[in-house]
């Protein structure tokens, strides 16, 4: 299968590109600099630069593609949760706005996105410090647009899947996963990138969660 990875230069990004191409993907992803993924074999990915912003770079980044698995995120200029935002504050919604009206008109009938635990009504089912730091912090605009882009594919007739992983973690260490659906079971506070990667490609392969956002923890 040729899939579009959007993101893949991010944390958890990274981590699905490398196990996309482990499991034998053909894959295409957009970047906004190609010096980002110079530690890669240019021969086994299909590398574009620019943004998901601009219609017709991401028109043709998602040329021949079967699915979009995207990671993306509003950046800030360092990990802080106070740190000034590297992109705007409706970046991910924007983007999603021109992702489906494309993959309608490219027929790629498969979407699978990250959010994050704690977005739309899971927000009442994290912790109360984690809440805090949420509404007091730049977090704030992360988690409004991701309860944005995950209406947006409501909306859709696309078959989509938003994986809404718990605070992740850098490990490389595969764990068996919890699945949480309306707060049942109740998630662990963490997961590692790797395993959220792992997920989103069984997510594709067996066709998983259709329409549905699993919160994704560590057992």
């Amino acid at each position: 299968m040729h899939i579009l990875i959007l993101g893949a230069s991010g944390r958890t990004g990274r981590r699905l590109l490398n196990e996309a191409l482990n499991r034998g993907y053909r894959v295409s992803v957009l970047v906004g600099h190609k010096s980002s993924l110079k530690a890669y074999d240019r021969q086994t990915i299909d590398v574009h630069e620019g943004t998901p912003l601009n219609k017709f770079t991401l028109a043709n980044a998602m040329n021949g593609c079967q699915a979009i698995l995207s990671t993306l995120n509003i950046s800030r200029i360092s990990y802080s949760p106070w740190a000034k935002l590297r992109t705007s504050k409706d970046f991910l919604s924007s983007s999603m706005e021109i992702i489906l009206e494309l993959a309608q008109e490219k027929r790629i009938g498969r979407i699978i996105i990250t959010t994050a635990w704690g977005v739309a009504e899971t927000k009442k089912d994290i912790p109360f410090w984690f809440r805090w730091l949420i509404n007091k912090s730049n977090l704030r605009y992360s988690y409004r647009d991701h309860e944005r882009q995950e209406e947006l594919l409501r909306q859709s007739g696309i078959n989509w899947t938003v994986v809404r992983p718990a605070g992740q973690i850098d490990s490389e260490k595969e764990k068996q996963v919890q699945i949480t659906l309306n707060n049942s079971p109740k998630p662990s506070l963490r997961v590692s990138r790797k395993n959220v990667a792992l997920f989103m490609l069984d997510v594709l392969e067996n066709n998983l969660y259709r329409r549905e956002c699993p919160v994704i923890s560590e057992k």
